[in-house]
């Protein structure tokens, strides 16, 4: 069905029905009854496709994130949709999977469909192609870094404030002996994180040492921890800091099982995003807390107010994390 099918069943001009779908307060409410009846009869879905080519702005917005399993995208991505559905638009997201390769296809993609703009939390080793897309007229509003050669406008978390507060937390705890369970340092958000866990430690005066994993998933965590398990009493930290809460929900699994390690009596335990799961774990997790609905919000206005200023120029918002206490470290 097309236009010209709705406006011969309505008995009206094709300008009357493109009123109708796009400006219903100006057409008389006998002559919008009668289109809207005729849609309805006649089947008709309107092209948006096509609208987008001869309006040339689209309504649908891309979203590109590491790791869709990951519950913190899973709430950035929330934010975005929120904001995206009072502004009456669509979010379409992708999921990279850490993997350059990926993050380009679906960069590439979502120029290629003409996407009103693309929010993207990136793995890295993408500048290149971001910079031309924007070039090209398609905005990038890097939606979880705080460095954006390409020079576009951008929402972060301070990382490195984030790994100092956790292991200043464990500190005050009376905790000289830290593991730290990191995986993927080649990421950005990882490497400021352990950096800021390494310059607190040195500013308090504690040990610390990084437990490698796998991958940052809660299974390589429960690995992670069972090596912590197989040492001796005097061979183990007497807290770890894990760098996302993925891990650190592994750890908890390796350290509860059989009640082998007793937290935080024998070791504390810290994890990072406080996603919605760390408040329900065996022990209640302490995290540092990422505002991952507001960063997804506010990653959204700032391309907003790129589409409607092109001229404007970047903005960079930068949030703090917070550190949420639970039973983990405090008993």
């Amino acid at each position: 069905m097309s236009m010209k099918d709705v406006a011969r069943q309505a008995n009206v001009s094709v300008g009357t029905v493109s009123n109708v779908l796009n400006r219903p307060d100006i057409v008389s409410g006998d002559r919008r009854v009668r289109v809207e009846a005729a849609i309805a009869e006649l089947g008709y879905v309107r092209n948006d496709a096509a609208r987008q080519l001869k309006l040339g702005h689209s309504r649908t917005v891309g979203a590109i994130v590491l790791d869709s399993g990951n519950p913190f995208y899973a709430q950035l991505v929330g934010g975005i949709e929120a904001a995206a559905e009072a502004s009456s638009l669509a979010v379409i997201a992708g999921s990279t999977g850490n993997r350059e390769q990926r993050e380009r296809l679906y960069l590439s993609l979502f120029e290629e469909q003409r996407v009103r703009g693309i929010l993207l939390a990136s793995a890295g080793g993408t500048d290149d192609l971001v910079e031309g897309i924007r070039r090209r007229g398609t905005p990038v509003v890097l939606a979880e870094s705080a460095r954006d050669a390409t020079g576009g406008s951008s929402v972060s978390v301070d990382d490195i404030a984030g790994g100092e507060i956790a292991v200043r937390h464990l500190a005050a705890q009376g905790r000289r002996r830290l593991g730290v369970v990191a995986a993927r340092q080649d990421l950005r958000q990882v490497a400021d994180r352990l950096h800021g866990a390494r310059r607190a430690a040195a500013g308090v005066g504690v040990e610390i040492e990084v437990l490698e994993a796998e991958d940052l998933t809660v299974l390589a965590g429960r690995t992670a921890g069972e090596a912590v398990v197989a040492r001796t009493r005097a061979e183990r930290p007497d807290a770890v800091f894990c760098v996302n809460d993925l891990l650190a929900v592994g750890v908890l699994q390796a350290f509860a099982f059989r009640h082998q390690i007793a937290v935080p009596e024998e070791i504390a335990l810290v994890g990072y995003d406080d996603i919605a799961f760390a408040r329900s774990t065996v022990v209640p997790l302490t995290s540092v807390a990422q505002p991952a609905d507001l960063m997804g919000r506010t990653a959204l206005a700032l391309l907003e107010e790129e589409i409607a200023r092109r001229d404007a120029a970047p903005r960079h918002v930068s949030f703090t994390p917070t550190l949420i206490e639970r039973e983990s470290t405090t008993g």
